[in-house]
């Protein structure tokens, strides 16, 4: 399958153009960005071409794969949606709820297969927890995500500084609270989205999770924890230990499947929508927090 990327920033190069270059369910054919020097960079080391246009891109390619800030790629998405190009979409879907309903609205309305770039859901032992969680009971949870990516660095992007870790990191922890935990039904929070922000999630079961999310704290190396709690013993998900190469192959594998098939995994364009109505929910609980 013919994947066209968009996008030539720090996550294209390390992650996407490698891991579609490396097949052998995909080929990278080519790179779009705006600025051209960037989309050579990315493109060089596999050969593939620099498209001139975002509509040259679609012409080159049978899907289409972004790596760009949530306001572009919910503009470009439903432009590759209209095109009938499956698509491989970023977290959060948009900059916002409504450009967010856009890009999900046009997958649904043009029958394009689309799937989430959630990392961690395609490694086993994330799959394995949430096996685990089906059948616990779970009177609340803890977790968090922290990095101190955002404290300089080349994934320190202007989107990601002016957004924060809601918008960044928030989207994998509350995927993974939604379904090991139960729905969320409600969602308050404090805090500074820059800075350190807290959510404490009530979900239709009756059950409290609490989420600490940062981007901005030093730290050896990123950590990711989830802690379930209730009547049994407790069920702990940790990320210290796990090769975030194993996400890639499984990753490219279901999306060239899906578009094979037509069918799409539960990881797609709707499921990032309903990521983005929690986004919403938490941000307009937070003074100064765009939601």
């Amino acid at each position: 399958m013919r994947v066209g990327l968009a996008g030539a920033g720090p996550w294209a190069r390390t992650m996407h153009a490698r891991m579609l270059a490396a097949g052998p369910e995909t080929v990278l054919t080519a790179v779009w960005a705006r600025r051209s020097e960037a989309a050579r960079e990315t493109a060089a080391p596999y050969g593939a071409a620099v498209a001139a246009s975002f509509d040259e891109l679609l012409d080159r390619s049978d899907a289409i794969a972004f790596a760009v800030p949530p306001a572009v790629q919910a503009e470009l998405a439903v432009r590759a949606a209209r095109a009938g190009k499956p698509l491989l979409l970023e977290k959060p879907l948009g900059a916002d709820l409504a450009s967010a309903r856009r890009v999900a609205e046009a997958v649904a309305e043009h029958g394009v297969v689309s799937q989430l770039v959630l990392t961690k859901r395609y490694h086993p032992a994330t799959r394995a927890f949430l096996r685990q969680a089906e059948n616990t009971q779970v009177s609340g949870a803890r977790s968090c995500y922290l990095h101190g990516a955002f404290l300089g660095g080349e994934f320190a992007t202007p989107w990601r500084l002016a957004q924060g870790a809601l918008h960044d990191l928030g989207p994998h922890l509350l995927d993974l609270l939604d379904l090991a935990v139960g729905p969320i039904a409600a969602i308050r929070s404090t805090g500074d989205s820059t800075r350190w922000i807290e959510l404490t999630c009530e979900h239709t079961n009756g059950a409290v999770s609490q989420a600490s999310l940062s981007g901005s704290v030093l730290l050896p190396r990123a950590r990711t924890r989830i802690e379930l709690y209730g009547p049994g013993e407790e069920v702990v998900y940790d990320t210290a230990e796990l090769d975030h190469e194993e996400c890639w192959p499984v990753l490219r594998r279901e999306f060239a499947e899906a578009v094979r098939t037509g069918v799409p995994s539960p990881i797609d364009a709707a499921r990032g929508l309903r990521l983005q109505e929690l986004l919403h929910m938490a941000a307009a609980s937070t003074p100064g927090t765009r939601p």
